[in-house]
């Protein structure tokens, strides 16, 4: 048993020579001896890795929204002048320098999006405050700055040529207890379907992920960041070996869209589809589970133009098999604007292919003051494709003016405003057609996070 570990060892240390590592094992330091063999050890590909990986606590400030307490005649009645109208929401997690020199910090949106203070510790113990440069809920992904000397970057590692099986190392703060490093393997590819929103396309890995490891590194055997760590599938939320992080290349492309343009900026084919199911296969008579079918092309949109129509099935996508909807929807999502997109599309048992070019989708906008006086300094604009393909309605807030009614009455952008009154709003047209009111007060059901509530203008 002794030697079958040692020689399992020894082969996973020679691992990293076969992956192509630039470092020969004689940089290692000496290793420990056992039965005269030298005991391979990912100690020195970790003293490199973890300088890079660090602590990230956040501090928000939640607005508590009641729509009797926020009336200032209910607060004067009941006393209530001196009541708290905000809490403190706390949070940590981990982030991965990248950039030694600019000082940016990859992690996860959900550790630092939306938080007004932002606290970056280094594994030497010195601690800088964070500016969020950007963030994209979509994919997960943040953008932090720090002004800080003496960092350590990681090199970000090919994804794309990661493979079930290869050796992985994931790096975090594990429920605020401190650095700490855990190994294991890419136990799947291309994820998606997880149950949550946005473009999923997760490395999944049996590498110990836990709360606090969210925007960790997971790196390779060389020291090559491959993945941002960022959820788990747990059902009593703990490890069970089932963690997914995002993969390297669409963090750093997601990074850079935001270093050019402050935000990811995202386009459209102009369809919607749906999975192929049992019955969907039978009825147009195509293998089951293989596929997207269309349910809905907008006219005058790229896939229109291709001539796609509804009933069609589209097959691949620059080659790359189409196993379900979400692959077309992450084609839409990850490509970068004006990217020419290939498709296979079959229709009566014809197989074609076309050419559709990624166009920025045409949405409806209005000024906040257009509907309501109060509502000045707002802007609305109607949801993305990918948020009416969830199910979501209501009319999306894109810009909320600083010192404004609607900023101190706690409106951010992002929120979505899904009623006026006692009415439903369904999308710009129909907060347009609300032409503004007479009541003392405005109330506004607004869904953020997956959270509805009032606020009151």
């Amino acid at each position: 048993m002794r030697s079958f570990g040692l020689r399992r060892w020894l082969s996973l240390g020679l691992l990293s020579m076969a992956l192509g590592c630039s470092a020969p094992p004689s940089d290692a330091a000496i290793p420990p001896v056992v039965e005269g063999q030298p005991v391979p050890s990912l100690a020195p590909m970790l003293a490199k890795v973890t300088p890079a990986v660090v602590n990230i606590s956040t501090k928000t400030r939640v607005r508590s929204a009641n729509a009797y307490f926020d009336d200032p005649v209910f607060r004067q009645f009941f006393g209530l002048q001196g009541t708290p109208r905000e809490r403190v929401e706390q949070s940590l997690g981990s982030g991965v320098v990248v950039d030694a020199v600019k000082g940016y910090v990859l992690t996860n949106n959900h550790v630092v999006g939306g938080a007004d203070d932002i606290q970056v510790t280094l594994q030497d113990g010195r601690s800088f405050t964070g500016r969020l440069v950007g963030s994209d809920p979509d994919t997960d992904v943040a953008l932090v700055k720090i002004d800080a000397d003496r960092l350590t970057a990681l090199p970000v590692g090919a994804s794309d040529a990661l493979r079930v099986g290869d050796f992985v190392v994931a790096v975090g703060d594990p429920f605020g207890l401190g650095q700490t490093a855990t190994s294991g393997m890419v136990s799947a590819l291309g994820r998606s379907g997880l149950g949550s929103k946005g473009y999923q396309n997760f490395i999944q890995t049996d590498a110990s992920i836990n709360p606090g490891n969210s925007g960790g590194a997971l790196v390779n055997l060389c020291g090559e960041l491959v993945g941002i760590n960022t959820m788990i599938f747990s059902p009593s939320g703990g490890n069970v070996g089932i963690g997914f992080a995002i993969p390297s290349n669409l963090a750093s492309q997601v990074m850079g869209q935001i270093l050019k343009f402050g935000k990811v900026r995202r386009g459209t084919l102009g369809l919607e589809v749906q999975d192929v199911t049992a019955r969907v296969a039978k009825a147009l008579g195509v293998p089951a589970g293989q596929g997207a079918v269309v349910t809905s092309v907008t006219p005058g949109t790229p896939a229109d133009v291709a001539g796609i129509s509804v009933g069609d099935v589209v097959g691949t996508v620059d080659g790359k098999a189409v196993r379900s909807a979400q692959d077309v929807r992450n084609a839409e999502g990850l490509l970068p604007l004006d990217t020419s997109v290939q498709l296979t599309v079959s229709r009566g048992g014809q197989t074609r292919q076309v050419s559709a070019k990624i166009e920025p989708e045409k949405l409806a906008s209005v000024e906040g003051s257009a509907v309501d006086p109060r509502l000045d300094g707002v802007v609305f604009s109607d949801l993305a494709g990918d948020q009416r393909n969830d199910g979501a309605f209501g009319a999306a807030i894109t810009l909320v003016k600083k010192g404004s009614a609607a900023d101190n009455a706690g409106l951010r952008a992002g929120d979505i405003v899904v009623g006026v009154g006692q009415r439903q709003v369904a999308n710009v047209k129909a907060l347009r057609a609300f032409g503004g009111g007479q009541a003392r007060q405005l109330l506004l059901t607004v869904v953020r996070s997956n959270s509805v509530y009032y606020v009151v203008l």
